[in-house]
């Protein structure tokens, strides 16, 4: 295929549209090398600079709670995460020169924090005795972390990752092993372990930038043991047949039912009951055998939990200050239920983890839902924005459209889009790092796309290139108001302990900002207009804070949302999704952006008018030149379809099951769209090749730029386009 426009001044022999065969047609990518060049039109570093790291410019949080710079600490920056999750299976850490190479291509693709995760795992893979740190893989971790400084990406990273932690003898860091992530909560011995890693590996001086890591500047956070919620550590444990909850908890919590209730016989009026032979006085009061359980006894576990998370955060922190971190401390980065929401109430910044369409192997017969994030109104977004708490900086530490979803082009608007809307200040999309140097690294995680593989995959890549424009240049603004819901601690808790913040109140997030907050005299204000969330929340209705938003001149009275027909508009007019056509757009000055199942007619967002698509799709064209679409001189356009390996194959005709990864060349899916931008002036329009290289022009004009655009052409596949137009 060759790419294919027409224009209101040229008519080319070689247009074309939508394959004419029903069947879905896949064309190869032909770059090897990924690296960007300076002063191409996906160099964001222009625009989004990375100022140097030291103390002036250490991270802070700000009064309204918001991370800035101590030399400006008004001036809230947002973070676009490069997520550097790295084993030995996806390549590890990088040489010194690759490192370099690695750190200002992280810098040119617009990112200015690092998130490090598993490197426990990487620094003791292969190790046989207990903090037996592989030499090669410190120094390279070392090393990276200076890269990155140099190139003014700060750094996050995880206290612990790996359930095997420093102990010597595993091979299986990176599976769902052992109990460590309980016992560090619960074990002297088991969190001396964890005190030592954070001395030997974040409390060590680092040769390359002269200080240890954990008083270093560059690092803006750490959570301390990556998702190491009770709960959710019990369901990933969970085996058929088996108690629900490990026996190591059963001592702790017959202790923290000793200091409530004193007696079994007090114990007994407040459940109701107890089992036949339990008594408090001997410890002998049993767990819940199943999660599903709704009881009091489940509704004095969740509060036990807390008691333990809670407790276990504030010693965690305190080591951490000891050592000399100043940054934010985010524990318990997962799970968005009532009792979680609960234990991260005393945290002084919350971090979640969320995905769309989880995967959970890389073996034939792994499994998809092939789910639109759009038909659920951004439900994965929506539920982590519920775990917030108002008022303190937000991580998101993890969060995906996994490959080898249809819908996944999703993500590069709704995640960034939002996010910006939410005044979240950190947006980190997991994988085995964000971008590779060049496609055919022989490694078993790079010789194909797979799940968490960003980098590989064109999609996601061009999703994470419209995130640094939404996000961190912030062409999506924040909402200037937050909906409380009102928390009144452990009161609120229920006897399902998998409850979560109601999905019809959590729809509030697609009109604005959302997030927990301590019922008090500060709320009560909000509260008595109709603008909070009631602490009891069936006394609470989304319709009627829709509506009190708009007699308080909160929501523009054009606001076209309209919940019974799946329709929302953000408060500041800039986001739309709709539910039933399976669309969410953008209308911004210096972006407009469309994701799209079927787009078949057309849509005008603010300058632009797209329509006539092959099928799903993102098309997205943003100002690089930072004015206003309308009148910039130099755009990227952004046209993400699908992709797939090559030899991929699956097990059903829906493509949720795989039969086989296939291999790479990666494929792109050949797809087409119809655009126009009003204008004056001569203009061109060039395929931009993977690598950021400008190809020679394919269109040319005058006036308005009128085109049907192909995503593939002479020299392959792309998902990005120049629009140069002369004054």
């Amino acid at each position: 295929m060759r790419f294919a426009f027409t224009c209101a001044f040229i008519w080319s022999s070689l247009v074309f549209g939508a394959p004419a065969e029903a069947k879905d047609v896949w064309s190869p990518v032909r770059e090897i090398s990924l690296e960007l060049q300076s002063g191409s039109p996906l160099d964001f570093s222009g625009f989004l600079p990375n100022p140097p790291i030291d103390e002036e410019s250490r991270i802070v949080v700000s009064e309204g709670g918001s991370l800035a710079r101590a030399n400006a600490p008004g001036r809230p920056v947002r973070f676009l995460c490069a997520a550097l999750g790295w084993s030995p299976a996806s390549g590890g850490f990088p040489d010194h020169a690759n490192a370099d190479r690695y750190a200002l291509q992280l810098k040119l693709h617009g990112y200015n924090i690092a998130r490090f995760h598993f490197f426990d795992a990487s620094l003791m893979f292969g190790r046989s005795k207990d903090f037996d740190f592989d030499p090669e893989t410190m120094d390279r971790f070392h090393y990276l972390m200076a890269a990155l400084k140099r190139n003014g990406i700060y750094w996050m990273m995880d206290g612990l990752s790996s359930s095997r932690g420093a102990y010597g003898g595993y091979d299986d860091r990176w599976d769902l092993q052992g109990e460590l992530k309980i016992e560090v909560q619960l074990d002297e011995k088991a969190f001396q372990h964890w005190l030592s890693f954070q001395e030997k590996v974040l409390a060590t001086v680092n040769p390359y930038t002269g200080i240890a890591p954990i008083r270093d500047p560059a690092l803006v956070a750490i959570v301390p043991f990556n998702e190491n919620s009770i709960e959710f550590d019990s369901i990933l444990h969970e085996r058929d047949g088996q108690p629900h909850y490990s026996k190591l908890l059963q001592l702790g919590f017959n202790k923290w039912l000793q200091e409530r209730y004193v007696t079994t016989s007090a114990l007994a009026d407040a459940w109701g009951w107890v089992k036949a032979g339990e008594h408090l006085e001997d410890a002998t009061i049993s767990l819940p055998p199943s999660r599903y359980e709704k009881t009091p006894r489940m509704r004095d576990l969740q509060a036990f939990f807390i008691d333990v998370e809670t407790r276990s955060a504030k010693r965690m922190t305190a080591a951490l200050r000891d050592l000399g971190f100043r940054g934010v401390v985010t524990p318990y980065n997962n799970w968005p239920t009532l009792q979680t929401g609960v234990t991260r109430a005393s945290q002084q910044g919350v971090a979640m983890n969320t995905y769309q369409d989880w995967v959970g192997s890389y073996e034939p017969g792994a499994t998809i839902g092939q789910k639109s994030s759009v038909a659920d109104g951004a439900a994965y977004m929506r539920l982590i924005a519920a775990a917030r708490w108002l008022g303190r900086p937000f991580f998101v530490t993890e969060h995906d459209h996994l490959f080898w979803s249809q819908y996944r082009y999703e993500s590069g608007i709704v995640m960034p889009a939002y996010a910006a809307l939410q005044n979240w200040d950190v947006l980190c999309r997991h994988g085995h790092g964000p971008i590779v140097l060049a496609y055919g690294e022989d490694v078993p995680h790079k010789r194909q796309m797979l799940p968490y593989a960003i980098a590989l995959d064109p999609v996601a890549r061009a999703g994470e290139t419209l995130a640094a424009l939404l996000f961190r240049r912030g062409d999506v603004a924040g909402s200037p108001v937050s909906i409380p819901f009102v928390v009144r601690g452990e009161e609120g808790l229920t006897q399902n302990i998998e409850e979560r913040e109601p999905d019809n109140l959590t729809s509030l997030a697609l009109l604005g900002a959302i997030g927990l907050q301590q019922d008090g005299d500060a709320i009560r204000s909000a509260a008595a207009k109709g603008l909070a969330v009631a602490a009891v929340r069936k006394d609470a209705s989304a319709t009627a804070i829709a509506s009190a938003l708009r007699n308080a001149g909160l929501l523009d009275p054009a606001n076209v949302s309209d919940a019974a027909k799946g329709i929302y508009e953000s408060n500041t007019d800039q986001i739309s999704l709709d539910q039933n056509k399976l669309r969410i757009s953008v209308k911004t000055e210096r972006t407009e952006a469309i994701a799209f199942a079927a787009l078949a007619d057309k849509v005008t967002l603010n300058s632009v008018t797209v329509g006539n698509a092959s099928g799903k799709g993102l098309f997205a064209i943003s100002s690089l030149d930072d004015q206003p679409v309308k009148t910039s001189h130099r755009l990227l356009v952004i046209f993400a379809t699908d992709a797939q390996n090559t030899g991929m194959r699956f097990a059903d005709a829906s493509e949720r099951v795989i039969a086989d990864f296939g291999r790479l060349p990666a494929r792109i899916k050949v797809g087409s769209v119809d655009f126009s931008l009003p204008g004056t002036g001569h203009w061109s329009l060039s395929p931009v090749g993977l690598d950021g290289k400008v190809r020679r022009a394919s269109a040319k004009g005058d006036g308005e730029l009128k085109v049907s655009l192909s995503n593939d052409g002479p020299d392959g596949p792309t998902t990005y386009f120049l629009i140069e137009r002369q004054p």
